[in-house]
C-alpha cells in the first residue's frame, strides 16, 4: 500500500468546495474514478482566475498523472469518469472555439457554469481564464508530471534552492524522454550529478544504457521501474 505521510507544516493552498458537494453529492457517487476526476476537476479550476473557468478535455485525457491515479490505463479511463460526472450533472460539457480550433471544455455545474453554458449556446465567445504564475519548477513538475501535492511542493522548493535552474530543467527533460515521470527519477538525477558531476548533454550516454545507471546505480532504491 502507498502511504502518505502527512499534511507538511506552515502555509499551504487551500482548495475550496461548496458545502452541498459533501451533503448532497458525494452520497450520489458510486465509482471511485468518478470521484476521483471531480475532484481533481474542482481543483484545477479552483487555480484559475476569469469570469469562465473551465478545462478543456485534451487537458484532461493526457494529464498523466490523472491517467496513473486512475489506474495507469490510458486516457479513456478519465473520459468514462468524466462521461459520468456529466451525466450525474456534477460538470456541464460544451464545445467552444478557443485559439481558432474547437474545443471540448468542461464547467462545473454552478451559477457560473450554468451562465458560461448558455452564453456559448447564445453564441457568445468563451472569456479567457489564467492561472496564477508559479515558480518555473513547479510549472515543470505540472507540465511533465502532473498535479502538485503539498509534500512535492515542499521538496520542489528544496531542489530549487539546491541546484541550478539548467540543472532542474535538464533533469525533467531526461526523464521524460526516458519516461521515467516521477518526481523521485528526476531527483536521482539531480543527487547523482551532485556528488559525481554533470557531463554535457553530448558526452553523457542516452537511452537504456543511461537509465540503467539509475535505476541500478547508489539511488536505485528510491526509482521505481
Amino acid at each position: 500500500m502507498r502511504t502518505f505521510s502527512g499534511f507538511p507544516s506552515g502555509k499551504v493552498r487551500v482548495v475550496r468546495l461548496p458545502e452541498p458537494f459533501f451533503t448532497d453529492l458525494l452520497p450520489l457517487i458510486d465509482d471511485l474514478d468518478e470521484l476521483k476526476v471531480t475532484l481533481y476537476v474542482f481543483y484545477r479550476l479552483s487555480q484559475q482566475a476569469g469570469s469562465t473557468p473551465h478545462l478543456r478535455h485534451r487537458e484532461l485525457v493526457d494529464d498523466p498523472s490523472l491517467v496513473d491515479s486512475l489506474g495507469g490505463t490510458g486516457g479513456a479511463v478519465v473520459e468514462a469518469a468524466l462521461d459520468r460526472a456529466v451525466e450525474r450533472g456534477t460538470l456541464l460539457r460544451a464545445e467552444a472555439e478557443i485559439d481558432g480550433r474547437q474545443e471540448v471544455v468542461y464547467f462545473a455545474n454552478t451559477p457560473r457554469g450554468r451562465a458560461a453554458l448558455e452564453a456559448l449556446r447564445r453564441g457568445e465567445p468563451l472569456s479567457e481564464v489564467t492561472s496564477p504564475p508559479r515558480p518555473n519548477v513547479f510549472v515543470l513538475y505540472e507540465e511533465n508530471i502532473g498535479p502538485l501535492t503539498p509534500l512535492i511542493a515542499e521538496e520542489l522548493k528544496e531542489a530549487e534552492g539546491t541546484y541550478p535552474a539548467d540543472w532542474i530543467e535538464a533533469a525533467f527533460r531526461e526523464a521524460v524522454a526516458l519516461n521515467k515521470r516521477s518526481w523521485r527519477y528526476i531527483r536521482a538525477i539531480l543527487e547523482r550529478w551532485r556528488t559525481e558531476g554533470r557531463k554535457d548533454e553530448t558526452d553523457r550516454r542516452g537511452g537504456e544504457g543511461d537509465r540503467r545507471r539509475y535505476i541500478e546505480g547508489k539511488y536505485g532504491e528510491y526509482i521505481e521501474h
